[in-house]
């Protein structure tokens, strides 16, 4: 199970930060020479590759947007164990941490190793069709939910000398010892001989060393000069063993480590990229960005700065950038698009320059699918490719030449020496042939860079030509083929395919790609038969609503047969376009309660022709309900937090309180939490809450006035509970009387088709309890 800390974690870590720049500020002169700036500045363009074939046909392709779950991009959710991934913003990707000591179990053997607990995640993730990355660590404040704060292997005891990190709770192995580090690089080794090429693993943090596995250990950190703290942290060279040893076990699962001067740089020459666990935050007064380097108003300690200073802001080109949307702003991260507001640092700016691919962002639950903000960023992100022309003659035999022109649009490379497969498909649409081509897809590189300022390339923002529209051709024997008309198709195999049946597929910003991830190309004729292609597809019939909700309508039909191939199908609403779909069925959503809506479907085919329109169907959408929905009434069924469900049936638990051993205490049929100045209460909802009005907390505090020392965060919006606004203008006041405060979602901003987690932060300078007779929605 994921960190049920992490909102706690990223707020206190924003201390660490500030230490961070002071010891950066404070170290010794010859080390300070070490992180004198040394950018590397603006890269070589590679080599601009073949041009096509004279002697082939350019079929041009049309685009569209890429779809926002491409895999290995984008954000990551938290694996929640026997939850359902695919609810909240469309991803590909899922994050966990995992302890040393739930691999390492043998106390008396640390050469033994139970995988299970890994492999048990890894294949509930793949069953999603999606892709894990993970990160094993040794301490952990407060610990993970499911997962040991103190992740310490027992075979290390009496073996390594243990320190207590009385910042943070937190038990600090000696990560000098040699019997440690020998046990580390002899697990790293394992790990990689077990799981390294993986198609269930994404990317790999490396871990280990620090709170967290993120390699650091602050307050007791490398500075010491300017604080009572020792120093816990190992020392630069040993911390190069780690890094080196994870370089020669992994040679092809992607890997990242945290700091790009980890280790003194140790990282820097390796295929290891960097992951930026404060993604584009804004701290301290004045505000600094953690992510942009100074020259954008970043803080000296910024992770862009960082780089710039080990010559390594363009790792990118070959090693994957990941991390962590900080999450005070992931709520918020995207409002400002392409800027940034307040404690967000301009977004646009964090994702170019670092060139992101993915980040961990459990906020991400409750952005609206159609959000067009958040779609910009993530479509940036990674890779986005589109087939401008495919290149081939209308008519072939024996062995023909098949060529593809992809651009990339994206900040980064794609990763992967993925297999890019060329097919056949008849006019039934079945692939009869397939031919698995050797095109590399990692050589498609961005066509546009950002230069840092740094460079002095001018004015900012300054866009540098770097990557060129890669040209692949490749010839196919097409004996065997009958004669007759079929159209070429393309497609990327996802590893994952081995593992799992709803592995995701990698698709193209085009119009032409079916949802069974052939991309369309044009058609073709193969020997003597067929012609150019001038036939419609058959209009769709038995259209249909098996289902409907008061927000949404289900469509299906049967399939419409063509000469050549039905490429996909549009759906209207009255005269109106709704949406296009490569299957038999459609869920047309946004739409309002006990209203009656008209549709028909086309079909069309790669060449273009579209058939007449189905029938007509005419569906009224259900009336709003008007009954409560209880998340959470601590009656004790389920046992909090014992079970870790709310009345919903999903995830529920808190930390850092002052009572029922951090999580909070049930009693009476209430749910207390006694903090002081920290604390932090989640209950997912993953609910549409189209039909309720009211967010309705039955509530009362030791002595009134609490409603100032926390937050509330819910469907995007999080503010300090005394600051939502009630009906009539007014804003919620606790007394030390229960009383049902009720919070009129839309008008506060909460998306309520997507409300991803109910949360709860108390790190507002306040010290009381509260009291929480029931949450619910009205």
């Amino acid at each position: 199970m994921p960190a049920l800390a992490l909102p706690m974690r990223r707020a206190l870590t924003a201390l660490a930060a500030v230490a961070l720049a002071l010891s950066t500020a404070l170290m010794p002169a010859a080390q300070a020479r070490a992180f004198a700036p040394v950018a590397a500045g603006a890269p070589l363009r590679p080599p601009a590759p073949a041009s096509p074939d004279p002697s082939l046909q350019a079929h041009p392709l049309a685009s569209a947007p890429a779809p926002l779950d491409n895999p290995l991009k984008g954000f990551a959710r938290f694996y929640w164990p026997g939850s359902d991934e695919n609810t909240g913003y469309p991803h590909s990707l899922m994050w966990s941490y995992f302890g040393l000591s739930e691999v390492m179990t043998d106390p008396a053997d640390c050469s033994k190793y139970n995988w299970s607990i890994l492999d048990n995640a890894l294949n509930e993730i793949a069953s999603y069709g999606n892709q894990a990355a993970v990160r094993f660590y040794l301490e952990y404040p407060g610990g993970s939910g499911s997962h040991p704060g103190n992740a310490i292997p027992h075979c290390f005891d009496g073996h390594v000398t243990y320190r207590t990190n009385t910042f943070w709770g937190t038990t600090s192995p000696d990560y000098d010892s040699p019997y440690l580090l020998g046990a580390l690089k002899d697990f790293i080794a394992a790990f990689g001989a077990r799981y390294d090429g993986d198609p269930r693993i994404g990317f790999i943090h490396l871990g280990l060393i620090g709170l967290w596995g993120e390699w650091h250990t602050w307050p007791f950190d490398t500075d010491t000069s300017g604080d009572t703290y020792p120093n816990f942290m190992p020392t630069d060279a040993h911390a190069a063993q780690i890094v080196q040893a994870y370089d020669n076990a992994f040679a092809k699962t992607k890997l990242e480590i945290r700091y790009p001067d980890s280790a003194a740089g140790a990282a820097t020459n390796r295929d290891i990229g960097y992951h930026d666990d404060s993604f584009c935050y804004r701290e301290g007064s004045p505000l600094a960005g953690v992510t942009l380097p100074r020259s954008l108003g970043g803080a000296g300690y910024a992770q862009l700065q960082r780089a710039l200073d080990a010559g390594a802001e363009n790792k990118w080109i070959t090693d994957s950038m990941g991390g962590e949307v900080r999450p005070e702003i992931q709520s918020s991260a995207f409002a400002s698009w392409p800027g940034g507001s307040g404690q967000v640092d301009d977004m646009k700016a964090c994702i170019e320059l670092e060139h992101t691919t993915w980040k961990i962002n459990e906020g991400s639950q409750s952005y609206a699918p159609g959000d067009p903000n958040v779609a910009a960023a993530v479509r940036l992100m990674g890779y986005d490719l589109t087939v401008d022309n495919a290149y081939f003659t209308n008519t072939a035999s024996g062995t023909a030449n098949v060529g593809v022109r992809i651009r990339n649009n994206g900040v980064a490379p794609f990763y992967y020496p993925w297999t890019v497969t060329l097919g056949l498909k008849n006019g039934a649409g079945t692939v009869v042939k397939t031919f698995d081509t050797s095109w590399d897809l990692r050589t498609v590189m961005p066509l546009k860079i950002r230069a840092f300022p740094d460079w002095g390339k001018g004015p900012d923002p300054a866009y540098l030509d770097y990557g060129y529209p890669q040209y692949f051709q490749t010839g196919v024997n097409l004996s065997g083929v009958p004669s007759g008309s079929y159209q070429w198709v393309l497609r990327v195999k996802n590893p994952l395919e081995a593992v799992s049946a709803n592995a995701k597929k990698l698709r193209f910003a085009n119009a032409t790609q079916g949802a069974d991830g052939w991309l369309g190309l044009g058609a073709v004729t193969v020997g003597t038969g067929g012609g150019q292609d001038t036939t419609a597809p058959s209009a769709p019939t038995g259209l249909a609503s098996p289902s409907r909700t008061a927000n949404s309508v289900t469509l299906s039909w049967t399939a419409s047969t063509d000469n050549v191939g039905v490429a996909g199908y549009r759906i209207y609403r009255g005269s109106t376009e709704a949406g296009t779909s490569q299957s038999t069925s459609f869920t047309d959503t946004g739409l309002n309660p006990a209203t009656s809506y008209t549709y028909t479907v086309k079909a069309y085919d790669a060449a273009g022709n579209t058939s007449a329109a189905s029938a007509p169907v005419t569906v009224v959408t259900l009336p709003s309900s008007t009954a409560g929905l209880v998340l959470d009434d601590f009656d004790g069924d389920p046992a909090y937090p014992s079970a870790a469900r709310n009345d919903l049936g999903k995830w529920t638990g808190g930390n850092c309180f002052l009572n029922g051993g951090g999580s909070g205490a049930v009693s009476g049929g209430a749910l207390s939490l006694r903090y002081d100045n920290c604390g932090w209460f989640g209950s997912d909802v993953n609910t549409d809450l189209s039909a309720y009005t009211y967010l309705v907390i039955r509530i009362k505090g030791a002595t009134g006035g609490e409603q100032a020392h926390f937050n509330v965060g819910l469907g995007g919006v999080t503010k300090v509970f005394g600051d939502f606004t009630l009906d009539g203008g007014g804003h919620p006041a606790i007394t030390t009387a229960y009383q049902d405060i009720k919070i009129p979602m839309s008008a506060n901003g909460v998306n309520r088709a997507s409300p991803g987690q109910f949360a709860m932060g108390f790190w507002y300078g306040g010290s009381s309890t509260i009291t929480i007779d029931s949450i619910s929605f009205q």
